[in-house]
């Protein structure tokens, strides 16, 4: 090419296998050269027909790309003369330059005090795959969910008039889901409410995060379980929360342990239907003491229900919630358990007196969930369709269950897998001196994933064990996986 044509930019690369437009690579491309110094100001580009030949691009992508830097400022035209390089970049790139860190230092963005302490607390999360496999935890049985009565829900909703579904919703929720949710709590888990109680939110973990900005100041002392449920925890760590890892035994949470490590809290956190991870249910006597304990201390509870629904083992304890005459538990259910995890959608049941304090609140900055996801569930509850598969579950639950404690006792004497009455993970304590950490990379390598249970504490325990989901496993991918995890070296030696 000529280098009358103008500048010569033959280095913009395009990948047409990636998925972001070739206009949008074009753009971006010669954004870079114009603001590192790639050509200099004043300096004519070549003809967006000269361009497009040179770089293998239509000239309408030319044309765009150019338009846009344009309309930005970086470039000019000039009638008659062509498209100029522009005179301000001068001054834009001195600043840019000296804004940019030197090779290799990473740049100091000056987080808050809460931010940074906050990070030296936070505990780290594995994301969950939303493919089944052996044992992965959190995931239910996707493969028997109803999606032909969820698809025509789903219609009809979307067939409604567009205000109904495209405006913005309630901040609090959509009512219909909020009568609907109050309605089956009544019914099935014995828990006196109303509708104004109860607030949507893009699942459990906004819930955590919302309960600890309106009732933590930093500092302030949190039962915690320990074990116990890792989101939940960063949460209040985030917070500024003084997390106090309180002892987990046969009964659940131990008072005990707690009143001797910060008898004045100012919040609990506890699963007591099925403890998040060690998956017995809390006594009722321990239900009992922890809500004396919250009234001496004038504290709250916040009772993580996540996968209550699911009791398998008799007649199930009565949360938490619906034994509590002093208003001081704050329940938090979600639907990523009972129905799938992609809703991003849960809700709280606030304390009589906190109803305005929550609603405010929603109202002052939390953006609400999308309406029509809000008024499928609520169809899909009032139309029995949520009880029906709340009981198909519970038997395909005990099935997987039953299949897991089967397949275990090829690993007796090696790991010792606890039954469970409800939910669809368990736990198995590794005996001898096996090492989870190094279980879990091992399982991972042969397509299994488990997790160890040092990732759920925020102190040490004398225990080490694994993790086992089987809600998202059939018996035979269960019967397999316990194949491969026979086979693993640290299980072997």
């Amino acid at each position: 090419m000529k280098t009358n044509a103008g500048a010569l930019l033959s280095s913009i690369r395009i990948d047409r296998t990636a998925r972001r437009k070739i206009s949008v690579q074009l753009y971006m491309g010669l954004k870079e050269i114009l603001l590192s110094g790639g050509v200099n100001p004043g300096e004519r580009l070549p003809a967006t027909r000269t361009l497009a030949k040179e770089i293998g691009v239509s000239r309408t992508t030319v044309i765009d790309a150019v338009d846009r830097l344009t309309a930005e400022g970086l470039l000019e035209a000039r009638v008659g003369a062509g498209t100029f390089v522009s005179e301000a970049l001068s001054g834009q790139r001195a600043a840019v330059a000296a804004a940019r860190p030197a090779a290799g230092k990473p740049v100091d963005h000056h987080l808050s005090r809460a931010a940074r302490r906050a990070q030296r607390f936070l505990a780290p999360r594995a994301w969950l795959p939303h493919k089944s496999q052996a044992f992965i935890t959190a995931l239910p049985a996707l493969d028997l969910f109803p999606m032909a009565h969820w698809a025509r829900l789903s219609a009809r909703h979307w067939r409604a008039g567009r205000e109904d579904v495209m405006g913005y919703g309630h901040p609090s929720g959509y009512q219909g889901l909020r009568e609907a949710i109050s309605t089956h709590l009544n019914a099935a888990r014995g828990i006196k409410c109303d509708p104004e109680q109860i607030f949507i939110v893009s699942g459990a973990q906004q819930a955590f995060s919302l309960i600890s900005t309106l009732l933590l100041n930093p500092g302030d002392p949190v039962w915690f379980e320990n074990p116990g449920a890792i989101g939940a925890r960063n949460a209040f760590v985030a917070g500024g929360a003084d997390i106090v890892p309180v002892e987990v035994d046969d009964e659940g949470l131990s008072i005990a342990d707690g009143l001797r490590k910060a008898p004045h809290f100012r919040l609990a956190f506890v699963t007591p239907s099925h403890q998040q991870p060690l998956g017995q249910v809390m006594s009722l006597p321990r239900r009992l003491a922890l809500l004396g304990a919250a009234e001496d201390a004038d504290a709250l509870i916040v009772e993580d229900d996540y996968d209550g629904e699911f009791y398998y083992g008799g007649q199930p304890q009565p949360p938490l919630k619906s034994i509590d005459t002093q208003e001081r538990v704050i329940y938090v259910g979600t639907f990523s358990k009972s129905l799938f995890p992609s809703l991003r959608l849960g809700f709280v049941l606030a304390p009589r007196g906190l109803e305005r304090t929550f609603a405010d609140i929603s109202a002052a900055w939390l953006s609400g969930v999308p309406t029509a996801t809000q008024a499928i569930v609520a169809d899909f509850m009032n139309e029995g369709l949520f009880s029906t598969h709340i009981r198909l579950m519970r038997q395909a639950y005990k099935a997987r269950h039953d299949a897991l404690i089967e397949a275990a006792a090829e690993l007796s004497g090696r790991i010792d897998v606890r039954p469970t009455s409800s939910g669809f993970h368990t736990v198995g304590f590794l005996t001898g001196d096996a090492d989870d950490e190094r279980i879990v990379a091992e399982a991972r390598d042969q397509g299994i994933v488990v997790a160890a249970l040092s990732r759920y504490c925020c102190a040490p325990i004398d225990r080490r064990g694994l993790v086992l989901g089987f809600g998202g496993v059939t018996p035979e991918e269960i019967r397999r996986g316990f194949g491969k995890l026979r086979a693993l070296p640290e299980l072997t030696r």
